[in-house]
This record gives structure tokens, sequence and C-alpha cells, in this order.
């Protein structure tokens, strides 16, 4: 598994050699952030599946400055925020939105936003800015929570997945003459 993960992530060599990276190159070029192991893989999941669910293009920025501050594998922190995408953020953020109303107690269903009228703006942004407050404190508590169980389970798994990697390498050692 290492090796697989080895051959297909770019090097710190690659880091140093960037104009643009240059002037964090002391943060960027740490050995911790380029080590594969189980801890910093199992961490390197949990900060991508988090950083995942932050909007827009921000996402793979708050995923390195993650990675960086928890010292964790970068590459592998950033690859694993693609699993958001234009096809899976529409889902990920309706189970947020509905994670956040269950967390809030919030009885309602999800409030359709109002229909646009050209003919009265002002009353069509008034009755918008009122929707997008009420989702927004349980889209952002939801995104929150969601982001925390993605993170841990990514995290469980990640490390079930090595151990058992190694056991399976172990007993495969073991068996031969």
């Amino acid at each position: 598994m290492r090796r697989f993960l080895k051959n297909r992530l770019p090097d710190p060599g690659s880091i140093a050699e960037n104009p643009w990276l240059r002037p964090f190159r002391n943060s960027l070029l740490h050995p911790r952030l380029w080590h594969l192991n189980r801890h910093s893989a199992a961490g390197a999941v949990a900060t991508g599946l988090a950083c995942g669910l932050i909007p827009g293009p921000f996402q793979m920025l708050g995923a390195a400055l993650c990675a960086v501050a928890f010292r964790v594998n970068l590459p592998l922190a950033l690859f694993v925020t693609l699993y958001t995408n234009p096809l899976t953020i529409v889902p990920l953020y309706l189970l947020a939105y509905q994670l956040g109303r269950l967390a809030l107690f919030d009885g309602n269903g999800f409030v359709i936003p109002p229909e646009p009228r050209l003919l009265h703006l002002l009353d069509w942004s008034r009755d918008l800015l009122h929707w997008m407050l009420g989702v927004g404190k349980p889209l952002g508590l939801g995104l929150l929570l969601l982001a925390a169980l993605l993170a841990g389970s990514g995290y469980l798994l990640t490390r079930a997945a090595w151990r058992y990697h190694l056991i399976r390498q172990w007993r495969k050692r073991q068996r031969r003459p």
C-alpha cells in the first residue's frame, strides 16, 4: 500500500523547485509532511475529508494548512479533498443541512427558495435573504457535524485498512518456507 501511494504522490523535490512555493519552502519541506505511515496517512485522510466540505476553491488551501499544522502527509490530504466535485457537493450539502436540522431539533422540512419576481425585485431580494438566513444555521452546524463524522470515520477506516494490510503481509511472510 505504501509503495502504491508513494509512486503516485508528488515528491518534496518538486515543491523545492517550484518558484511560487519557494517562500514556504521551510514549512512545506518538513519531513513529516512527506513521510507515509499509518499515522500520517490516517491523519491526512481525516484532514482531506474534513476540508473537502469547505466551499469553493478553498478546499485544497484548507487541507494544505491543516496538513502543515497537524504534520500529516500533505499530498494525500490534498488528494482526498477531491471526493467533492460538482456531482457530489449538492448531495453532501443536503445531507449536512438535514444533520443540522436534526441537531437543532428543527421539525420543519426543507424550505423551498422564493420564486424570482422580476417586477417586485426588492421584495424578492428580501425574501431570498430571509430564506438564506433560515437555511444558514442548520447548514453551518450540519457542515461541522458532517466534517467531524467524515474525518473520524476516515481516520478509523484508514487505520483499520492499514492494520489489515500489515497483518495480511505478516501472515503471508510467515507461510513462506
